[in-house]
């Protein structure tokens, strides 16, 4: 082949590349939908950030944990005393002098022998242990960060780092790695080391020996894998399992975790106070029961969305806690307190500081002085920002959330505020007509609706259909599941999101919740992706929400697919069949999805019309399908999509096996 015909080949191939890419213009008979549909809605619930997503290998790094967040807890919760060779010493849990005021409570460990008097061949020191969460896993060669500061009093110390296997009472655990480092400073310094472990381990552990008799500080032990997701410090496989849903945005940091829950304003989450050196952030209770570290915080936040290329959706307090009094979720007899209206400016200020830390110039504004030194000198380009959860929309709830979305719209009116309908949005409920009636009022761009249901309802009930279609204010579905994890779920919950897609007009963003829960600290069930140490556990419902993530799109078409039984111009799916279809294009990636639902027990044909599409040879089809009752858990993982290359066609009838999803991608 000579020159001229390899750079003819080369030029053919960018050109195919560059038609490939290139945006389409929509074949007539689509209508216009939302193309963020699929997002993710991020939680610390079930340990889904500590233990889970933020990748730290140590639990109660900072001593903080407290009997106010569980009863029994305390300063050396998830530590144990270790004094190998029968040293001997005492530890105290302090407060006086902190590194700072957000993290007051440190461990000073008095060394008082170091060595027994006959001779012992085995380790030696004074110190603790710390086991992670159910142990820490490591694996061969790979590379692990530790840090901690320390503050001398005294001579100076040497410190044995240790990570090991434990073998028992009685004997030294079995080295893995170790690395020695000596402190002499009598003021709160840092200090780190690299180990390496020499085999696998699913179960080491961290001890921290001090050699030398007297007094040592510590605080703010970690433990961090270096292969983290793009080196941010997030769990590479939950993080990838995230990335495979391709998200079109995230909601956090909560739910109920954003108003302090039942614990009143003193445990509200406070952004500002999770985004400094982690040293520096401040802990929290959290609503289902455990510590928050805030070693994921929303800087890390943000820098996930960026990732995955998602839209952060930030969610802050509006001045009123929790929705409690309905007696949902096991909160029966909390009352809904409100800041007084003199005060509401505080909340204000969260509100802007935000879009300023997130949005700002470094040479103008603190707040993004803060984010640039930080290391993301860039604008994260924040565009929605979510004022409340799911509180009752009452009176004082109504006179709060205008003060800070009037103020907030006034000075950014480009961020798009999403707003809440209360828990339970079904039509009907008291909270979904007054969140209605204020959004209306504010012409707010964006509504929050909630609601957790049997298979049942998601099989049968098309509540978007009925909703008038010339509202400003569009529909956020920013927490939903059927109420189990079967596979008869996921696909309840495919035919729902049919009917969300053929509403993309009306509703423009969902986000199935909650998204993590944490083997054997599970505080809701179900949810989206269950994980141990180990691995990650995708549900059926995770591979539902999968396949609509892949398929977004600006236009929906109606009337390419019908069934057997379908009178002509019926759209599907219905409230009385349980199969139904949708027909996406996504005009910027030239794609066109076909995606059929059939919840039945019987075989279901569809005929298929794709004329007015100019098609590729051939297209990806995707086939999720079992029994009915078969669910993914941490014994088995039944069920999962199968692919494979067919030839495209045009028009063709298509067999839908009992309880299935079929996904056909097309390339135009």
């Amino acid at each position: 082949m000579n020159k001229r015909t390899i750079l003819a080949a080369l030029l053919a191939a960018a050109t195919v590349g560059l038609n490939a890419q290139k945006p389409m213009k929509a074949p007539k008979g689509g209508k216009a939908i939302s193309d963020e549909l699929i997002g993710i809605f991020f939680e610390d619930i079930s340990s889904s950030a500590d233990g889970g997503l933020y990748a730290e290998l140590l639990q109660n790094g900072s001593f903080e944990f407290s009997p106010a967040e569980r009863d029994g807890w305390g300063p050396g919760t998830a530590w144990k005393q270790v004094r190998p060779g029968h040293s001997l010493g005492t530890m105290q849990a302090r407060m006086d002098n902190p590194i700072h005021p957000n993290n007051p409570t440190y461990m000073r460990l008095h060394t008082e022998r170091v060595k027994e008097y006959y001779d012992y061949a085995g380790w030696k020191g004074y110190g603790l242990q710390n086991d992670g969460f159910d142990g820490i896993s490591v694996k061969a060669g790979a590379k692990y960060d530790f840090s901690v500061f320390f503050r001398n009093i005294g001579a100076a110390k040497q410190v044995r780092i240790v990570l090991g296997e434990p073998q028992g009472w009685g004997k030294d655990p079995k080295l893995l790695a170790e690395a020695t480092v000596s402190v002499s400073s009598a003021d709160w310094q840092k200090y780190t080391a690299v180990l390496t472990p020499s085999e696998d381990c699913k179960n080491a552990c961290l001890q921290i020996l001090v050699l030398n008799q007297g007094d040592l500080d510590i605080d703010q032990v970690s433990l961090m894998p270096q292969d983290t997701y793009k080196g941010h410090g997030l769990r590479k496989d939950l993080a990838q399992a995230l990335a495979d849903l391709q998200p079109k945005f995230m909601r956090f940091p909560g739910g109920c975790v954003v108003h302090g829950g039942g614990d009143g304003f003193w445990n509200t989450y406070r952004w500002k106070t999770t985004i400094g050196p982690k040293e520096q952030r401040r802990g929290l209770k959290n609503t289902w029961g455990y510590h928050q570290s805030m070693g994921l915080g929303y800087y890390e936040y943000f820098q996930f969305c960026e990732d995955l290329g998602m839209q952060p959706l930030p969610i802050l307090p509006c001045g009123v806690s929790c929705q409690g009094t309905n007696g949902g979720w096991g909160m029966k007899n909390q009352a809904q307190d409100v800041v007084p209206m003199g005060e509401m400016d505080e909340w204000v200020a969260e509100a802007i500081d935000l879009i300023e830390w997130a949005n700002g110039d470094p040479a103008t504004n603190k707040w993004a002085k803060m984010r640039a030194d930080a290391g993301h000198p860039k604008p994260f380009g924040l565009k929605y920002l979510g004022l409340g959860n799911e509180e009752k929309i009452t009176p004082e709830f109504a006179e709060r959330f205008r003060y800070i979305y009037n103020k907030v719209t006034a000075k950014y009116p480009d961020i798009v505020i999403v707003g809440t309908a209360g828990p339970g949005s079904h039509p009907g409920n008291p909270d979904l007509e007054n969140g209605w009636k204020l959004a209306e009022e504010l012409g707010m761009p964006i509504i929050d609706e909630h609601y957790y249901e049997p298979n049942s309802y998601f099989l049968s009930k098309r509540q978007y259909d009925s909703y008038p279609r010339d509202r400003k204010t569009k529909v956020y579905l920013g927490e939903y599941a059927s109420k189990d994890k079967k596979l008869i779920d996921a696909l309840a919950e495919g035919l729902y999101l049919l009917h969300v897609e053929r509403n993309g007009d009306v509703v423009c963003m969902t986000s199935y919740a909650p998204l993590f829960a944490r083997k054997k600290a599970e505080s809701w069930n179900p949810d989206l992706i269950y994980f141990d140490n180990e691995r990650p556990y995708l549900t059926c419902s995770y591979y539902v929400q999968q396949l609509f993530g892949k398929s977004s799109g600006q236009f929906y078409y109606s009337d390419c697919v019908s069934f057997n039984d379908d009178a002509p111009g019926v759209e599907q799916p219905r409230e009385d069949v349980h199969y139904g279809q949708s027909v996406v294009l996504n005009v910027k990636t030239r794609r066109l999805f076909v995606k059929l639902v059939n919840a039945t027990d019987k075989e279901i044909e569809a005929d298929v019309n794709l004329n007015r599409f100019s098609l590729k040879k051939t297209a990806t089809k995707t086939v999720l399908t079992g029994a009915p009752d078969a669910e993914n858990n941490y014994d088995a993982q039944p069920i999962a999509p199968k692919t494979e290359t067919i030839k495209a066609k045009k028009k063709f009838d298509i067999d839908l096996p009992p309880y299935s999803m079929t996904m056909l991608e097309y390339q135009l």
